[in-house]
């Protein structure tokens, strides 16, 4: 484990009967990072959660916590630890200052420290104009907004976040976006979601389940250089024949759409376009249309899990 990782995860398995919900799953997390956890619904991402969080027992594996074994010593380990489940445990008849004066005490400050933990929470948070309201009276976003700042009352090392944007709206899921990134730089942060555009948008890490395995790991600067272009989409007013397509250097399939425009699938880095507008140029083949296309990252997320299916 390096000096800025904070979680270690290693063959880690959860059974319900003959079903692996998780199924030796392992990954690290380091200071800094904001790790998303991406999968379709029934992957095992909340139950990987939980285990992270010392909610549920795992049946197999180890989970270090800034170098403190979650199994042998829970409590220590959990204090490293602010977890947000998806429904936030909170008190709705309380206040927001009570539910947070609540839960400094949970975690042992004093009546000092409390106060002091409080005031930094909620500036954090955005939650300085509402701290007299009661919680079943605001809105989803900002309950949310609560159950971020109990959970870094304590200042952990290790965010842990499950869907914390679910059933907000647009607005709303911007605004936590943003407080998940600034949480960032100082601790390490994981959060699992099922939506694509959210690990874009939060994350600096990804990570993919499916069916209680791990598919994918890696930056998510990794994962957007797989989004580079292999195909390129042309329109020709005089276009010769599909054979000579073919021949081109690096096109490896030729698609006809109607006349005169093709789609040229090419390897990985080929220089398509220069060879295109070369050979259009000295055989007047009239070019009019010069499109790279890129792939999403559900078609990604597609052809990750495809790839594992096939290979099982």
């Amino acid at each position: 484990m390096t000096d800025n990782a904070l979680v270690r995860v290693e063959q880690l398995t959860r059974r319900y009967g003959e079903l692996r919900a998780v199924d030796a799953v392992g990954f690290t997390l380091e200071r800094g990072q904001v790790l998303g956890v991406l999968g379709p619904n029934g992957a095992g991402k909340s139950t990987t959660m939980r285990m992270l969080a010392g909610i549920l027992a795992p049946d197999a594996g180890r989970i270090v916590i800034d170098g403190v074994d979650l199994l042998d010593q829970p409590r220590q380990a959990k204090r490293r630890i602010g977890y947000l489940p998806e429904q936030p445990p909170l008190y709705r008849e309380l206040t927001v200052d009570e539910q947070l004066r609540y839960s400094a005490r949970l975690h042992g400050l004093g009546r000092v420290a409390s106060r002091q933990a409080v005031a930094r929470v909620k500036e954090r948070c955005g939650l300085m104009d509402v701290g007299r309201r009661v919680i079943d009276n605001l809105s989803k976003g900002y309950r949310q907004r609560v159950g971020i700042a109990q959970a870094i009352l304590h200042e952990p090392p290790v965010i842990i976040l499950d869907e914390p944007t679910v059933g907000l709206d647009p607005i709303q899921a911007r605004e936590m976006r943003r407080l998940i990134r600034d949480l960032g730089p100082a601790h390490g942060v994981m959060l699992s979601t099922h939506l694509l555009a959210e690990v874009q948008a939060t994350c600096t890490h990804v990570q993919i389940m499916r069916a209680g395995r791990l598919v994918y790991a890696s930056a998510l600067a990794e994962l957007e250089r797989r989004r580079q272009s292999t195909c390129l989409r042309i329109g020709l007013k005089t276009p010769p024949p599909v054979a000579d397509l073919a021949r081109l250097p690096g096109v490896e399939q030729v698609e006809e759409f109607d006349a005169g425009r093709f789609r040229l699938r090419h390897a990985p880095g080929a220089a398509l376009q220069r060879v295109v507008i070369e050979q259009a140029r000295t055989h007047d083949w009239e070019l009019w249309e010069l499109t790279p296309e890129h792939a999403g990252l559900e078609q990604i997320f597609v052809e990750l899990t495809l790839a594992r299916e096939t290979a099982e």
